[in-house]
């Protein structure tokens, strides 16, 4: 059966992108919310703010540069302060001053209890830190409480649908960098599966795929250790950023996300290079011939 489209609808609630967001989705429960911090003290007379629900808060490491998240639940309370006055206490907290937007998820029945909220935090945890686009701050692992198989189902619905929503609001921090999609998936879709393409310089080998987000170095490939003096400054930066995902044996741990095939080139070259001339399929075709 062919995949539907889905009907979003997107309420600017102070009548630009950059302010508040409000996000529902067509047969769907859930209400989502999109918070700039500054933008909090707006949403005091909002009463699905005042319900149960989870919440993420997300902003970028002044040490690494990283885009971080936290992930939290918030219960409702007996003064009727459930999501929103969690919000306010984590933008009082000195420790958590990195973060610049907030998006909450609840419901428009309010149908959240401790049960549910538990296991929706649990889940966003697990497949954000997966998808390993963010850095999760959360200092432990939430718990996955105890639910009904009939209950599960419902929820993990509603997951699929705020990670539709998710990335609509800007965030693809449930999105793997590398699809995992299947050739029944492609095909059904009718896409056009990119192919993997092969590096090789000074007997240092990578492999890596475009993808819609830019060019993705594989987990496994081979770093040229030393940077050259044509090296651009941002590949510089790059380097310096994801040294943590480099072992000492110049492997790359961790599938890498770059802008550009020459940005990935130059990461893994260490010096200024092409990538329409040193990205080559199996065949030894350059992504220029292949572009042709």
């Amino acid at each position: 059966m062919a995949t539907r489209g889905k009907s979003i609808n997107l309420f600017l609630m102070d009548g630009e992108s950059t302010g508040r967001i409000k996000c529902t989705l067509a047969n769907w429960t859930g209400v989502a919310y999109r918070i700039p911090r500054t933008s909090l003290d707006l949403c005091k007379e909002r009463d699905d703010l005042k319900q149960s629900g989870v919440y993420f808060l997300f902003g970028t490491s002044d040490q690494t540069g990283n885009n971080v998240v936290y992930i939290g639940q918030a219960g409702s309370r007996k003064n009727g302060e459930g999501l929103l006055y969690r919000l306010q206490e984590h933008k009082r907290n000195p420790d958590k001053d990195y973060w610049t937007e907030a998006v909450v998820f609840t419901t428009s029945n309010n149908s959240f209890g401790p049960t549910e909220i538990s296991y929706l935090e649990n889940r966003f945890c697990g497949l954000a830190l997966a998808a390993k686009r963010y850095d999760v701050k959360n200092g432990n692992d939430p718990t996955h409480g105890n639910i009904t198989e009939e209950k599960e189902s419902e929820l993990e619905e509603f997951v699929d649908y705020a990670r539709i929503v998710m990335g609509t609001l800007g965030h693809k921090v449930f999105e793997p960098i590398v699809s995992s999609k299947s050739i029944e998936d492609i095909e059904k879709h009718s896409e056009v599966e990119e192919p993997i393409l092969f590096f090789n310089r000074a007997n240092h080998n990578a492999s890596g795929r475009r993808t819609s987000e830019g060019f993705v170095v594989f987990k496994g490939s081979t770093i040229v250790p030393n940077l050259q003096k044509s090296c651009p400054e941002n590949v510089i930066k790059l380097r310096e950023r994801y040294k943590s995902k480099i072992d000492d044996n110049h492997i790359l741990l961790e599938d890498v996300l770059l802008s550009s095939p020459s940005a990935a080139a130059s990461f893994v070259g260490g010096s200024s290079l092409s990538g329409n001339v040193m990205w080559k399929t199996e065949g030894g075709i350059t992504l220029k011939d292949l572009e042709k």
